[in-house]
């Protein structure tokens, strides 16, 4: 029972919070508006950092996840 309570606590403060996803969302946006030169490479510079992180989580769980059957 308490096990589910601390579950659904941090679901709700980390995961299932919608003002803390906004904030992150739009901290990179706030930091770099003043000049267009810098929000472009801001915006390069997420779209890497997403694709890298999203083809070595696919590896990842494809090639060393999935075979464990973990």
């Amino acid at each position: 029972m308490a096990s589910e309570l601390i579950k659904l606590g941090i679901a709700g403060i980390l995961i299932q919070n919608v003002i803390l996803t906004q904030f992150l969302g739009i901290c990179p946006f706030m930091g770099m508006s003043k000049k267009s030169q810098s929000a472009i490479g801001m915006g390069l510079a997420v779209i890497f950092v997403m694709a890298l992180s999203s083809t070595l989580t696919f590896l990842i769980n494809d090639l060393i996840l999935v075979p464990q059957n973990l």
